[in-house]
């Protein structure tokens, strides 16, 4: 008869080591077999902690007292670390981030893929991981509200909530984030313009996007507003060129604009951009290409890393120029061009119209003639263009959003058997799911190499080779 497991309560105080860590980041504990999370633990570290929501079997715990550190805890760089909800990490060192990452990817896809431990093992590569693991991130978007006493900030959102911990310094941040804001927050003070308040729907700015271009140094700042139409001077927000003369000033200030959202929703981005200085685009290059990036165009976040993440997927693509070649999920066709020069041809599908003008613009400013782009569903147009048009493909490279691809992309991938596959995954867990589908389908997986894309969270990037089985071709 199996040992019952003790129940432990709220608020109890317990004194626990730390053991292994979860897929968010937390540090796992046991006593007398009940498991503890404990948010900020780093495995190795023997902690005091509260029970602050108890279950059967488990409990939420919050970190009351580090008594012995663990070898691998360090000094967190930012302040705000353990409150603000981007970096869940920052009190380990970035070698064991690094082996957690490696070990999140292996674990996940052979225990929700169903896969062999050792098979896994002997086809994992070792994780690539970043030179610099600070000012990174060539994106931010920061939200704008009031404080206690009333004062604009701006900030990011602590952890599962809506609540805006005041930052303008974040050291995985480019250095200019700081100036813009305090610039645009003072001409806000100035013009008394209000923030957005999401309980009354009311207010004007609701955040503040600003993209920066690691090799041109191009700056792009773009306003998300709550107003529709223009005010009594013609302008989107007050005083309107008094604040872009001030960005104007910024270096490297390339495109200022407003994007309308009006909606009381969590998506920060509204359909409806309108440039109110400068350029409607930043440029960048990436593996070699010229990028122009809108303020709603996907770009990938870590330029140094993507270019790694990207070559690591030519790589697996083993390309000789004689190959067609699908990427779906193509964005502005940043893998889709990269693989253009080693291909016969090549296809992008995406779902964002904008994108994909993107995509096609990015083509004709690249010299690129054997690349063409389809907007919609990769679900849908893959099929349609199988099934009616008879296209199709040697390679196929998918790099889906978090929920993974479509049972119907797959189903189509399937039966186009393509030679090979190339999956870029950002979420471990949907990628085991999709891979146990294509293996079960006919494909072998050749290779799996994590990337580090976001130092001190608990993200990562996956590439996968996959070839079609002898007997399936």
């Amino acid at each position: 008869m199996a040992e019952s497991v003790k129940k432990y309560s709220k608020n109890e105080i317990l004194e626990v080591t730390i053991t292994d860590i979860g897929n968010d980041g937390e540090g796992i504990g046991k006593i007398d077999g009940y498991t503890l999370f404990i948010k900020d633990a780093v495995i190795g570290d023997t902690v005091r902690c509260k029970i602050m929501k108890a279950k059967k079997n488990y409990a939420y715990a919050r970190l009351e007292e580090v008594i012995v550190p663990s070898e691998y805890r360090i000094r967190p760089a930012c302040t705000i670390s353990t409150r603000c909800g981007g970096c869940q990490i920052q009190s380990m060192s970035y070698e064991r981030q690094l082996q957690f990452k490696q070990d999140k990817v292996r674990n996940n896809i052979v225990r929700l893929g169903g896969f062999d431990g050792d098979e896994i093992d002997s086809k994992m590569e070792t994780i690539i991981g970043m030179d610099e693991p600070f000012r990174y991130r060539n994106k931010a978007q920061y939200p704008v509200g009031l404080n206690k006493e009333g004062k604009i900030v701006t900030g990011f959102y602590a952890g599962h909530s809506h609540n805006i911990i005041p930052s303008k310094e974040c050291i995985i941040g480019i250095e200019e984030n700081g100036i813009i804001l305090d610039t645009i927050v003072g001409h806000m003070e100035a013009n008394h313009i209000s923030p957005y308040d999401e309980e009354t729907g009311r207010g004007l700015v609701r955040h503040i996007l600003i993209r920066k271009g690691f090799v041109s140094k191009e700056i792009m700042v773009c306003l998300i507003i709550n107003y529709k139409g223009r005010n009594a001077s013609g302008d989107y927000i007050p005083s309107q060129e008094q604040l872009c003369n001030k960005l104007s000033q910024i270096e490297g200030m390339k495109s200022i604009s407003v994007s309308i959202n009006t909606e009381k929703t969590n998506v920060i981005m509204g359909n409806e951009i309108h440039t109110i200085w400068g350029s409607d685009t930043i440029t960048d290059t990436l593996c070699g290409l010229k990028f122009n990036i809108s303020p709603l165009s996907f770009y990938q976040v870590n330029p140094v890393q993507t270019e790694k993440l990207y070559g690591t997927a030519l790589e697996y693509a083993e390309l000789t120029g004689n190959e067609t070649v699908w990427d779906l999920y193509c964005g502005i066709g940043t893998i889709t061009l990269s693989m253009s020069r080693k291909a016969r041809e090549v296809y992008g599908v995406e779902i964002i119209p904008q994108a994909i003008d993107d995509a096609r613009e990015n083509a004709r400013v690249n010299g690129i003639t054997n690349a063409s782009f389809y907007v919609g569903k990769a679900e849908e147009v893959l099929p349609r263009l199988y099934e009616e048009e008879n296209i199709y493909a040697d390679v196929i490279c998918i790099d889906p959003p978090r929920k993974g691809c479509d049972q119907a992309a797959l189903d189509t991938m399937l039966k186009m058997a393509p030679k090979r596959i190339v999956y870029v995954s950002c979420d471990s867990a949907t990628l085991a799911r999709d891979l146990r589908i294509l293996v079960d389908g006919g494909y072998s997986i050749d290779k799996i190499r994590p990337c580090d894309m976001f130092s001190w969270s608990v993200h990562v990037e996956t590439v996968v080779s996959l070839t079609l089985q002898d007997d399936k071709k």
